[in-house]
């Protein structure tokens, strides 16, 4: 069978049993909406912790980045799951025992101000429609690739199978389908890498395959850092990033993984505080297994990309290469009409020769290639590469069956869709839970705050797709965004809330006020006002938009602390409660109200 048969077979049996999974977990009362009744299991809590973590840019753009950026990739390996455990060991415990269903509903009472809530809730929402952008784009991409479809197609088809399951289910049917996309996307990422290590390496064990050597004797990463210096690139093994923007970046990415309302939340689907370390000890294992094999299908992707496409001829190429053309996530443009793909890292002007960018219009050449638009005019290089299509192109380029091919795109569907739900409920607990029952109307019956929350998820599906059919970037570099915003405005009062007794409601407000507003506006500037100007040159302090959730941190905290030391102390019972978090008696037993 091709490629679109085994696709449409195997993406179809994973949606029925995603849809039949919402059916059967469909929740019945607000607590199962919100937090799945408080009663699932460590084990599967753990799956579904990871699912929702690992979201289209772990599964579709992280290797991608790798295996464009090389060593300068690691900022994501180390930030993502250095986050992870940030928030495992300082947050996820105390979050837990302190009761509450959301941060928002953390920081309203914490901060004993609906002030501080309704900040709160602006800022998950703000944070969550960024990230939930880069995961409706990577279905897009998914779609538009193997089922041979539109990327707005693929959107809106995505947000359909989210809203049904999402509206349906709550946070019950979200965890319960979360822990079969656990399984449909870790199978379908190590599967292609235990082929192609074994092709490539002569070993099952993809991590050591990357640091091994070929047939010809010669280690991997020794012969991409020459084919990279022959081609004009900079050694794949070498940075050539800032290291204060290294540190800026990695350090965002961690406490923003911290600070992600979404994966927070799941801490509370557990019975008990002692399940709620277990099962963030499960998730990292369930982490660590696909972010560690991560390098190696860059590696391995890289490889098989020079190899097959550099300098060969365009008439030869084989049928994926064209195919990928179609979606306008890969273009050719053949400057001196040899008939030949020149792949260069360098402009014959010592400029980058990536400034081009490729025209969607689907015009075509002399030799059947897309156009590129290209601002260096004497640019040599012919080939435009998008990287969230690496993971799911590496199949392909590395001769695997098709059912194998179809397996990863279904992989990447259930990163996606996993880590969108995940992000929709937050919109929706925020809105129904923490503005409407907690703020507007405390009277409210449960069932009128269910049909609350379900309304805000379909309302918050059209904004994401929206989004997602008009992203501000690519997957990961979306996602970095989400995470600088995190790390900016929750990350900050959530770690003061639990471990300083003196932080009060003007601290926090004015601090996440200030960490937010001050990040966001740096990422628009950079991104939208002036992107020409998005380079080390212009940057404060030499620090991307990528990483500039660091200093908004840090501003964050500075203006938090300040205006807390000048205004009144907190009551004394949020004193109290603070000291009683990080005791353990009694921990056992939280009520999850």
């Amino acid at each position: 069978m091709d490629v679109q048969t085994w696709t449409y077979i195997i993406v179809g049996i994973t949606f029925l049993i995603y849809i039949a999974i919402a059916i059967w977990a469909k929740a019945g009362s607000t607590k199962e909406f919100y937090v799945a009744g408080a009663g699932v299991p460590p084990l599967m809590n753990g799956m579904a912790t990871a699912a929702d973590w690992m979201s289209a840019a772990s599964f579709i753009s992280m290797a991608g980045l790798i295996s464009f950026m090389g060593y300068d990739g690691s900022v994501y390996l180390m930030g993502w799951t250095g986050g992870y455990v940030l928030l495992a060991l300082l947050l996820a415990p105390y979050l837990r025992k302190f009761g509450k269903f959301t941060v928002p509903d953390f920081v309203g009472d914490r901060y004993y101000s609906n002030v501080a809530r309704t900040v709160a809730v602006i800022c998950a929402i703000f944070v969550s429609f960024t990230y939930v952008a880069g995961q409706m784009r990577g279905v897009g991409v998914v779609f538009s690739r193997f089922l041979e479809v539109d990327i707005n197609t693929g959107i809106v088809i995505g947000m359909c199978i989210v809203f049904f399951y999402a509206v349906l289910g709550g946070m019950k049917g979200i965890t319960y389908t979360q822990v079969a996309q656990y399984c449909v996307l870790i199978f379908a990422y190590m599967v292609p890498a235990i082929f192609l290590s074994m092709i490539i390496a002569g070993t099952p064990i993809p991590q050591l395959g990357m640091g091994g050597s070929g047939s010809d004797g010669v280690y991997l990463l020794d012969k991409l850092d020459n084919l990279h210096v022959e081609l004009g690139f900079a050694a794949y093994t070498n940075g050539s990033k800032p290291m204060i923007d290294v540190f800026a970046i990695t350090l965002a990415l961690m406490v923003g993984t911290a600070g992600l309302p979404h994966v927070i939340v799941r801490f509370f689907t557990v019975p008990k505080v002692r399940d709620a370390r277990i099962s963030a000890g499960w998730a990292l294992i369930f982490i660590a297994l696909l972010y560690t094999t991560a390098p190696a299908i860059a590696t391995f992707a890289r490889l098989n990309l020079i190899d097959t496409v550099s300098n060969q001829s365009y008439a030869e190429l084989p049928s994926w290469f064209k195919k990928w053309e179609k979606t306008g996530l890969l273009a050719w443009m053949d400057k001196n009409e040899d008939g030949k793909i020149q792949y260069l890292g360098k402009a014959k002007n010592g400029g980058d020769a990536f400034e081009g960018k490729p025209a969607f219009t689907k015009e075509t050449g002399e030799h059947g290639q897309q156009l590129l638009s290209n601002k260096a005019t004497d640019n040599a290089n012919e080939l435009f590469i998008d990287n969230d299509i690496m993971v799911l192109a590496n199949p392909e380029i590395g001769q695997l069956p098709n059912w194998v091919i179809a397996l990863v795109a279904a992989g990447g569907l259930a990163a996606a869709l996993s880590t969108a739900a995940g992000l929709l409920l937050v919109i929706s607990t925020s809105v129904a839970h923490d503005l409407i029952k907690k703020q507007i109307n405390p009277n409210i019956s449960e069932k009128s705050e269910l049909l609350y929350a379900r309304i805000a998820v379909a309302i918050a599906i059209v904004i994401a797709g929206y989004f997602g059919i008009n992203p501000p970037g690519f997957v990961a570099q979306v996602v970095a965004f989400a995470f600088g915003l995190a790390a900016a405005s929750f990350f900050p009062v959530i770690i003061l809330g639990i471990f300083s007794k003196r932080m009060n409601k003007e601290g926090a407000i004015s601090g996440m006020l200030a960490g937010l507003i001050f990040t966001a506006a740096y990422i628009v500037y950079f991104k939208f006002i002036s992107p020409d100007m998005n380079k080390p040159e212009f940057w404060w302090f030499g620090i991307s938009p990528e990483g500039i959730g660091t200093v908004g941190m840090l501003l964050n905290v500075a203006v938090s602390m300040a205006v807390s030391r000048i205004t009144p102390e907190p009551p004394r019972e949020i004193q109290e409660l603070v000291d009683s978090l990080r005791y353990p008696k009694g921990a056992g037993e939280a009520s999850a109200h």
